[in-house]
Order: C-alpha cells, then sequence, then structure tokens
C-alpha cells in the first residue's frame, strides 16, 4: 500500500503552537521509517483548515481517486480538516474505498466503523476547536472597541503599543498622512497627485511598497484618523490620538462628495481651469491647445464677447507677480503673530467658558447614545437602523470633543485664518520664485477671490482677511514694494 505525507501549518494566529511543517515533516519521515510505510508522494500546505478550498489537498484527493496511492500520513486529523466538508470528504473516500487507510503519530485509526466514528469525533473536536477560538476572538475584539482600543494590527500610519495595547502614532508616517488630508482638501489634486507626493515623501504600505490609488483613496476616508474606528461596518469611538482634526477629515469627506458629481473628465490638465471669469461678461474661462500652447479665453456661452485669448506662459508671470504682491519680511511676519498669539492668551477665560457649553452638548448626545442601545437592546431598532444613528452621533461627539479640545489648548482663535494669512504672506515671496503650477494656483484660491480675466491681465480681489491684515500697525508701518499697484488702494490685485 502506497501512503502520501501531508503536512499543514496555518497562517491564521490560533495555530502558532502547531509544530513547523518541517517538524512535522520529521517526524513522519521517522513514523514512516518506523513502520515501514510506503511513501509515494509528500504535499505541504500554509493554509488554514478553518474553511474548504484547500488547493494542494483538493489536489492530494484527486490524485488518491485516481489510485495514485491508497493512504495518507499525517501529524493529526486536525491537520487534515477542520470543517465539516473536508472531513465529510475523508470518511467518504473511506466508506467507497477509495482511501483505504488513515496513519498518524499522535493518532490511532483503523478502518473500522469504530475507527471511523473515533475519526468523526476527532474531526468534530477540531471544528469545535477552531470555532470556539473563533467567538473568543471576536468576544475580545468588542470588548477592546468598547474600551476604544484598536483590536487589530495598527493601520498605515499608527505602531501598536505593546504596554498600552493600543496604537501610536508612527513618527515617521504619521506626518506624511495629515500632509496628505491637507494637500487634498483643498481639492486642487487629484488622487494620483497625492500619491505622487506620498511616494516622494517615502510613505510604503505594510509591505514596504508604494500605495496604489484605491489604496490613496481608502486611506483619506478612513475614520481611524480623526479618533473613530470604523470595524466589521460599525463605529466606535477611539482612545488613540487622533493624525487629523476631525474638522479637517470631514472637510476631505466634503471633497470625495463634491468630485464625486462630476461624470466627464478632461482628456487635459490645465492648471488655471476652473480659478477665474471673463471681467467682461462674466462668462467662465476655459483653455485649448493650440500649436503646441495653452490659450485661456472666454467660453462665450451667453454670446459674442470681445475678450482675447490669453496665453498659459503670461498667466503665470502674472500670477507669479500677484503673489510676490502678498508677501512680508520674516520679520514683520514674526512680529505680527506674536501679537496675534498675546491676544489669544487674553481670551482664554471665555474659552474655557464655551468648553464648558460644548461638555455639556457632549453630556447630551453620551444620552443619547445611551437611549439608541437601550431601543436596540430592547428589539426596537434594527441593526443597521442602530449602526446608522450611532454613526451620526458619534461624529457629532467626535466634532465636539475636537472643539473643547481646541479652547482648552488655546486653539480655535477668532483670528486664526489672519494667522494662517500673515503664514502664507511670509512664504509667498518664495513661491513666487518658484514654477509650481498647482499650488501656486491654491495659493491665489486661498488669499484671493473673483479673480477675472480683462484684456489678457488678471485681476484679483483680496480676500476680507487679507484687509484685516493690512489694518495691523505693523503692516500699516511697513512700506511695500510697488505700493502704487492697487493691490494697497482698493484690495485689487492687478499685476
Amino acid at each position: 500500500m502506497k501512503y502520501f505525507i501531508y503536512a499543514r501549518k496555518s497562517t491564521e494566529t490560533e495555530d502558532k503552537q502547531v509544530l513547523s511543517i518541517e517538524a512535522q515533516l520529521a517526524e513522519l519521515a521517522e513514523h514512516s521509517e518506523k513502520e515501514r510505510l510506503e511513501i509515494a508522494a509528500s504535499f505541504e500546505e500554509a493554509k488554514t483548515a478553518k474553511e474548504p478550498g484547500r488547493t494542494v489537498f483538493a489536489e492530494m484527493l484527486a490524485r488518491i481517486e485516481q489510485g495514485e496511492a491508497q493512504g495518507i500520513l499525517s501529524w493529526h486529523p486536525d491537520r487534515l480538516a477542520r470543517n465539516s466538508i473536508d472531513g465529510g470528504r475523508i470518511i467518504y473516500m473511506l466508506d467507497t474505498g477509495k482511501l483505504l487507510d488513515l496513519k498518524f503519530p499522535t493518532f490511532w485509526f483503523e478502518s473500522t466503523p469504530q475507527g471511523k466514528f473515533m475519526l468523526n469525533i476527532a474531526f468534530g473536536q477540531s471544528k469545535y476547536y477552531i470555532d470556539n477560538l473563533s467567538e473568543n476572538v471576536k468576544r475580545g475584539n468588542r470588548q477592546k472597541l468598547r474600551r476604544g482600543l484598536w483590536p487589530t494590527v495598527a493601520p498605515l500610519g499608527y505602531i501598536n503599543n505593546r504596554k498600552t495595547r493600543g496604537i501610536d502614532p508612527d513618527p515617521e508616517m504619521a506626518p506624511l498622512i495629515r500632509k496628505a488630508f491637507e494637500t487634498y482638501s483643498t481639492g486642487e489634486y487629484t488622487l494620483k497627485q497625492i500619491r505622487d507626493m506620498l511616494e516622494e515623501e517615502g510613505l510604503r504600505n505594510g509591505h514596504g511598497n508604494a500605495l496604489y490609488l484605491s489604496g490613496v483613496e481608502k486611506l483619506l476616508k478612513r475614520p481611524i484618523y480623526c479618533g473613530l474606528m470604523l470595524f466589521k461596518g460599525e463605529l466606535y469611538e477611539g482612545v488613540h490620538e487622533p493624525i487629523v482634526p476631525k474638522k479637517l477629515f470631514d472637510e476631505v469627506q466634503r471633497v470625495f462628495v463634491k468630485r464625486g458629481k462630476k461624470h466627464r473628465q478632461r482628456k487635459n490638465e490645465y492648471p488655471f481651469l476652473g480659478m477665474m471669469q471673463c471681467a467682461s461678461c462674466g462668462c467662465s474661462i476655459t483653455a485649448e491647445r493650440q500649436k503646441g500652447h495653452v490659450y485661456y479665453r472666454c467660453t462665450k456661452k451667453k454670446g459674442p464677447c470681445g475678450e482675447r485669448y490669453a496665453r498659459e506662459e503670461s498667466l503665470f508671470g502674472q500670477m507669479k507677480e500677484t503673489v510676490e504682491q502678498f508677501s512680508l519680511p520674516d520679520a514683520i511676519g514674526n512680529k505680527m503673530l506674536a501679537k496675534l498669539d498675546g491676544e489669544a492668551r487674553d481670551t482664554k477665560r471665555e474659552k474655557q467658558a464655551s468648553a464648558q457649553l460644548l461638555t455639556d452638548d457632549k453630556s447630551n448626545v453620551e444620552v443619547k447614545l445611551q437611549t439608541l442601545l437601550d431601543l436596540r437592546l430592547a428589539g426596537e431598532l434594527t441593526t443597521d437602523e442602530y449602526r446608522t444613528k450611532k454613526s451620526d452621533l458619534l461624529h457629532r461627539k467626535s466634532g465636539i470633543e475636537e472643539q473643547i479640545r481646541q479652547y482648552r489648548s488655546g486653539g480655535t482663535d477668532r483670528l486664526e485664518p489672519v494667522r494662517m494669512l500673515i503664514k502664507d504672506a511670509v512664504r509667498a515671496k518664495e513661491l513666487a520664485s518658484k514654477d509650481d503650477k498647482p499650488e501656486l494656483r491654491a495659493f491665489l484660491l486661498r488669499v484671493g477671490s473673483n479673480l477675472l480675466l480683462e484684456r489678457q491681465r488678471l485681476r484679483c480681489e483680496a480676500k476680507k482677511g487679507w484687509r484685516v491684515l493690512r489694518q495691523q500697525p505693523d503692516f500699516r508701518d511697513w512700506q511695500p514694494v510697488g505700493e502704487s499697484n492697487s493691490c494697497y488702494q482698493d484690495e485689487n490685485l492687478a499685476s
């Protein structure tokens, strides 16, 4: 009688204590010599037997049915099957005579009714073990989630903390993920550009590979980065430190929704498309390529228009000049930022009062969450209804908690837009010296408004924050280059 050796090592965590494939093969070789068994072939497989569908196992049984061997030598019955289908197939092959014998160094078997009965019990015990282990793992995961702990391997951007059994931001990867959120939230970058940026910065997945576009989209949609955990379709509160603020996460989701409504993709990418209007008729500005150059013109949707074409190179130069008019010397900018910081400290008491009101709102949301759980336990809500309502309340609670943290840490300043504008103004001169069209476009959209194309010239009005900045004493004392420009007279920027 010929035998096939079958050794299996599961990749699942529940089988880590089982002997490795190499150790099994050594024991089985020694047993075959002791029993003087004729070995026809040896099969090795690293796959769980919890579910049917093992390729090597199916190949082995098929070759037994073809008569290449009549018996199987394995370490234990649980190496052959941990599910009822594979176990039943082994029993059936014994009943039909296609399989004559099974040998195990750790289990006695004889192809008799009593032997098959005991084998069936061994298969049943193996299935019970795996099922029970699965339930224990699920119960442990549910308990971790209730405590706000991520139950599995830390996602990209986090690392597992063995002491707290939670997750902490990865000091190298977390800043890159935050940068991805901040960049995409502007609405000026595609997923491909975000992927290329992350690849250039060195962000890699768990296998050391660059992210695919689908991976970037999944990353930007995962609520775990703002402090919430989505696990098996249900949302939970996390105690881990968020990588991005809830407000920024929500803004990124709005960008996804906004872009999801755009069904038509342009064949060519024009960096300044969608940011200007025609000064004569108010129509939008379109772009086209002619003789190797890109030209911007009025769409003329309201009728004939006398505005002429403007070459992209000319517009790019005008935009650089416009951006440079926003620039502030480092010394002036730092002085203004210091004054804003001083004013923020003076309003700390007001923020504490606001934080208390938000704390009360948070308590109300927690009461609603408990009421929602009571309704679910009472059977008055379906699982889907419960998860949907719970998700809405948890998002609301997360937003309130972020506001509370900002108030208590001195954030949420009413002059925060001015502070950001000062920082932009400090780096404006550097930006104007570069040839980065997407970043230049994003800067103009942040600080300017009502961008118009008039007689091949760009006109731009400064946003309200810039006018507030101009009212600061340090700004008025500074004599900027090009003071005669309309930018400093009526908040218009004309390059």
